[in-house]
């Protein structure tokens, strides 16, 4: 995801801030859906699923339209 000079100096793209976030992640490029499951002893379970967005691709950012 990022190149060799953005890891040695700390430097980003300045192109990058010119590109449009993803409006499903807004700009992360993960998706969080929260689930509840029932157990085995009927307690309810609550957890937290990541998932990468699908519309972007997991980069966080969409095309310009």
């Amino acid at each position: 995801m990022s190149d060799s000079t953005e890891e040695r100096t700390g430097a980003f793209d300045a192109t990058s801030l010119q590109k449009n976030k993803c409006p499903d992640c807004g700009g992360t490029g993960e998706l969080h859906f929260d689930s509840e499951n029932i157990n085995e002893n009927f307690e309810v379970e609550k957890q937290t699923v990541i998932t990468e967005c699908g519309r972007c691709g997991g980069t966080g950012y969409v095309a310009a339209s």
